[in-house]
């Protein structure tokens, strides 16, 4: 019998994963409905460059302008 590793994807240091709830818990707050805040975070942002959701996980600077973003447009 042959192991295998449980996880094959790359997981989330936990500073990446504390900025990926808190920028999911902001969009859904400021859209008021899951699906327009999945849309939002998943979709590419052609102001921010790049879709909020990796941007936001990627660093405490994305995780400002995504919040940013989502401040300045209508829910």
């Amino acid at each position: 019998m042959k192991f295998r590793r449980k996880y094959t994807t790359v997981r989330l240091t936990p500073d990446q994963a504390t900025r990926q709830g808190q920028v999911a818990t902001s969009a859904f707050r400021h859209f008021g409905e899951r699906d327009a805040a999945m849309a939002f975070l998943n979709a590419h942002d052609e102001t921010l460059g790049g879709r909020p959701l990796d941007l936001a996980i990627a660093s405490a600077e994305g995780l400002a302008s995504v919040e940013a973003a989502m401040a300045g447009r209508k829910a």
